[in-house]
């Protein structure tokens, strides 16, 4: 976040004598100057969201940029960009004070987001806008390429990585064209899905998230000893393949099962993809050795199974299990599923809507 901003400054002060108000930012409708104010009204918003631990709506105010009791004027371009710069401080401060585990207010598309979520989507604002007014000023932006990629594993994982990180989040954002890709028209970002279980939440790793975890990292959860499991590990290995290939779904990957007691993480569980055309989407899991036998799977396994079968295109979940996995079977039958078939080495099971 504070690289974002400074380089919006530096960028933004090489135009600072320039009028703001005489052209559109990029292909906005909006002048450089109401783009600006837009940016700082966004990073405040967020802010204001996170302290307030707000659950319903956006916390009801807005930023405006008036002149002072003194007479002088922070509405020069010069004061604009001290509002950025002061707002994206509180943004920063805010995102370092507020404990990993809460979730705020933010409509898109799951209608929360942790502190990742918010600092990715703050990032997300200062990078566009900048290249919008950098644009119609006519001078030259190019964030870092680490910016970029941390935006696009994080808020934009249903979109396959292109030749460059600022190259594919030009054209994911219908700013910029892609070789091979159709013009993007609408867009939206995607903050990981969390689903509530009785005693944990599960939280959709992101793809960030999952190329850490695939390379021995912890995905940015604070496990048990003795986490992530191997299962875990190789299921953040298969999303990141999905991902690299344009086909992850985020709703349909990898999900960390988080303690609400103390926001640890005790395992993992999730779908091998998007449902098939007979509406039957197939889930796997693990735990960690140490949460085994105190019914977090089968806790987990019910929320998850239920969230996909609310789904107009689910009319089934599938699971296979080794014929001599009896405490997974257990797991399975406990949740609701039912043995339809066995193999040489598996069981199948399923659990209808």
């Amino acid at each position: 976040m504070e690289e974002a901003v400074a380089g919006c400054v530096a960028t933004l002060g090489k135009a600072v004598d320039t009028d703001w108000t005489a052209v559109k930012a990029g292909r906005l409708e909006w002048d450089c100057r109401e783009t600006a104010a837009h940016v700082a009204g966004a990073l405040l918003a967020y802010a204001g969201q996170l302290a307030g631990r707000a659950q319903q709506r956006y916390v009801p105010f807005e930023i405006t940029l008036d002149g002072d009791e003194d007479g002088l004027d922070p509405t020069d371009n010069a004061g604009v960009l001290q509002v950025l710069e002061t707002t994206g401080a509180l943004l920063v401060a805010t995102l370092r004070t507020t404990p990993r585990e809460v979730r705020a207010f933010h409509p898109f598309p799951f209608r929360s987001a942790n502190r990742e979520g918010f600092a990715a989507m703050g990032v997300t604002e200062v990078l566009l806008h900048t290249h919008d007014i950098a644009e119609g000023l006519g001078i030259g932006y190019e964030p870092s390429p680490d910016l970029a990629e941390a935006v696009l594993t994080r808020i934009f994982p249903q979109v396959r990585p292109g030749p460059t990180p600022w190259a594919t989040l030009l054209w994911a954002t219908g700013r910029g064209d892609l070789a091979g890709r159709a013009p993007v028209t609408d867009w939206r970002w995607s903050n990981n899905l969390v689903v509530p279980a009785a005693r944990l939440t599960l939280q959709g790793i992101t793809p960030a998230a999952a190329r850490d975890l695939r390379q021995g990292g912890d995905g940015g959860f604070e496990w048990i000893e003795g986490g992530p499991f191997e299962g875990t590990r190789d299921a953040a290995g298969m999303l990141v393949k999905a991902y690299e290939a344009g086909v992850h779904r985020p709703e349909w990957g990898v999900f960390a099962l988080v303690r609400t007691e103390d926001g640890r993480a005790v395992g993992g569980m999730g779908f091998h993809g998007a449902p098939d055309e007979q509406g039957r989407a197939e889930i796997g899991y693990d735990l960690v050795e140490g949460a085994r036998g105190q019914g977090y799977a089968t806790e987990a396994l019910r929320a998850l199974s239920q969230w996909a079968l609310d789904r107009d295109d689910v009319r089934s979940v599938f699971a296979t299990v080794d014929r001599d996995n009896a405490p997974s079977q257990g797991v399975l039958e406990r949740a609701g599923f039912t043995q339809v078939g066995e193999g040489e080495a598996e069981y199948a099971y399923e659990l209808r809507d």
